[in-house]
């Protein structure tokens, strides 16, 4: 493990409570999980846990209920799914904290689970606050964090409790780590990144991390159309991150010769799921179109450079893939990755979204569960909720 963190491996859980905070945040259509892989990728943690006799209490959050309660945001779909999902009963708990709490927590026999509602319910666990972090943590004897889509926020469930208890990795949390860090410490050659989605600023810290370590670097999406109009192209109504202009080019006059942008571009004259597609030069956009995807002979240029590869991450979407006719290039992308011999790394977020929706997400030897959190591990940044935890 790339950073020496002490995981459930290492404690001995029976009789102890152990608070365990997960990464409950799943889509729902009214009371429908849509994509629960977020619960499914919690299970090993809980099910190893309850089988050495701890009374386990699992917390989440669920979208963003700015510190009230709001019924369509409870995780009692949740408490549905893990009850089904692990073969026995798991309470919903009426709140994080208070009394009430306290109480059904007691009442817990080892092998048992109870889930705490939402507990951005209460303004105090965004802004980690002394008290709250102190209800939370008297509720455990041992604090696990599994969450790693949120370990780069310093809440109180992520990183405040794990101060007052001893704090130790879930199983999720060391599979992320084994996999981001070793492609990143010891990566087998070449080592190939994969950079979409929307704004060339989202990506410079990452860009600027990883341009030491990899052998190309390849970028698409709408980051691509910035670079186009650095170089002087035009780019019709594409998007466009003009504050980034100038990193553009420096970027380009330093590295062109392992930065790949795309040679073609699928456009439309607007920003619309039935707008029809023409695919031209991406050095000749229309000045009335606006490019929504990656051409077909980029596809095939890229999909040629991860079939070489040894090491492949990807972070970020070729095109707009929610509109079918503007998918194309995202999915050439994830089937290249699905078929390649290479260690494939889905960075989360978009990426992981849409290996998910086209059913690739078993063919990768790795998807992230977190977007921001994948996005500053690969920046090389600290992440709070992971340097909280106890050293190995």
């Amino acid at each position: 493990m790339p950073l020496a963190k002490k995981t459930i491996a290492d404690l001995n859980a029976a009789g102890q409570t152990v608070l365990v905070r997960c990464d409950f945040n799943v889509p729902l259509d009214g009371d429908r999980i849509t994509d629960p892989r977020r619960i499914q990728e919690s299970l090993p943690t809980i099910k190893h846990l309850l089988a050495q006799g701890a009374k386990v209490v699992l917390c989440s959050h669920l979208g963003r209920p700015k510190g009230k309660r709001a019924p369509e945001l409870s995780l009692a779909p949740v408490a549905a799914a893990l009850s089904e999902m692990l073969g026995q009963p798991v309470a919903l708990a009426p709140d994080c904290v208070g009394e009430e709490v306290k109480a059904l927590v007691a009442a817990l026999t080892p092998g048992q689970a109870l889930l705490l509602e939402n507990l951005r319910y209460h303004d105090a666990e965004e802004a980690n606050d002394p008290d709250f972090v102190a209800q939370l943590a008297s509720l455990a004897t041992v604090y696990v964090n599994d969450a790693f889509g949120t370990a780069h926020r310093a809440h109180a469930s992520t990183e405040g409790v794990a101060h007052h208890l001893p704090a130790y990795a879930g199983f999720l949390i060391e599979k992320e780590l084994r996999y981001l860090g070793a492609a990143l410490d010891e990566p087998k050659r070449p080592f190939v990144a994969i950079l979409g989605g929307a704004k060339v600023a989202d990506k410079i810290p990452v860009i600027e991390s990883l341009l030491p370590k990899v052998d190309q670097l390849i970028i698409g999406g709408g980051m691509a159309y910035t670079f186009f109009k650095a170089a002087g192209h035009e780019i019709g109504s594409s998007l466009l991150d003009e504050a980034s202009l100038d990193f553009a080019r420096e970027l380009m006059a330093k590295e062109s010769h392992r930065v790949f942008l795309p040679t073609d571009t699928v456009t439309a004259d607007r920003f619309a799921a039935d707008a029809e597609p023409l695919v031209v030069a991406s050095n000749a956009i229309p000045a009335d179109r606006m490019g929504l995807d990656i051409g077909p002979e980029t596809r095939a240029r890229f999909a040629e450079i991860i079939a070489q590869a040894g090491t492949v991450i990807w972070n970020g979407p070729m095109g707009v893939f929610e509109f079918e006719n503007y998918a194309a290039g995202t999915r050439a992308v994830a089937e290249a990755m699905a078929a390649s011999d290479a260690v494939t790394i889905v960075g989360g977020g978009d990426s992981a979204a849409a290996v998910e929706q086209m059913d690739l997400a078993d063919r990768m030897t790795h998807v992230s569960t977190g977007g921001g959190a994948s996005l500053e591990f690969l920046e090389g940044r600290t992440l709070p909720g992971i340097a909280a935890l106890l050293d190995a």
